[in-house]
């Protein structure tokens, strides 16, 4: 990476540097899921701030270093809100319907996050395989759903043997698909999976699905 030095303050005034950097990170996020990594240019992210491409060259180094930058605050943000979910006092089945709805309500409120996630995986994710950073983020989602197996399997509520990553993946899999496919689905099948007289319907469906899941009755091998 090439080092550049801090571009001159105009009139002495003090820059804020949080403050610039949140900013960009902003314009960039949107920048970056509308046109993709290919086709964003920092030209037009630096015309969308109060501020030039020099400067952001020199806070991170680049459009690689900004698009990871960008990447890192979006997993940031919902590995965030996972932390602060609360559901110790909830028995197993209203804690793992809570932890579905927090993902569902999370993928709706930030469209871009689910754009910047598929325009990670076609370039096969080699931002986040090279960022310290989201190597070390983990999901502490996984940690509250692994003690919400446990209860529910000692209780005997949970009667299938699934772990907490395909678990995640099955509450994933519905919230993404819902947003990231919402025009495809509309133009094929002329429902709008995003429309607001129907979110509690999806909303409540996506916790019955995991809930049957967890607690049906298998045949004994």
């Amino acid at each position: 990476m090439t080092s550049v030095q801090e571009p001159a303050r105009p009139n002495g005034r003090v820059r804020d540097a949080a403050r610039t950097k949140a900013e960009i990170l902003d314009v960039a996020t949107h920048e970056f899921a509308r046109a993709g990594y290919d086709g964003a240019r920092v030209d037009e992210i630096a015309a969308r701030t109060r501020t030039t491409k020099r400067m952001i060259y020199y806070y991170f180094g680049g459009k690689e270093q900004l698009f990871t930058a960008v990447l890192e605050r979006s997993y940031g943000v919902i590995r965030e809100a996972e932390r602060g979910l609360d559901v110790e006092h909830l028995d197993p089945v209203a804690a793992i319907r809570r932890l579905a709805e927090l993902t569902f309500d999370h993928h709706e409120q930030h469209p871009d996050f689910i754009r910047l996630v598929s325009i990670e995986n076609i370039h096969g994710a080699e931002h986040i395989a090279a960022s310290e950073k989201l190597g070390k983020i983990g999901s502490p989602a996984l940690d509250v759903i692994r003690r919400i197996l446990e209860a529910g399997q000692s209780s005997g509520l949970f009667t299938a043997d699934v772990d907490a990553v395909d678990l995640h993946a099955m509450i994933s899999s519905f919230c993404f698909f819902r947003v990231a496919n919402r025009h495809t689905f509309g133009a094929l099948f002329g429902r709008d999976l995003v429309a607001p007289a129907r979110r509690e319907h999806y909303r409540t469906m996506l916790g019955d699905m995991v809930i049957a899941y967890l607690t049906a009755e298998r045949a004994a091998d």
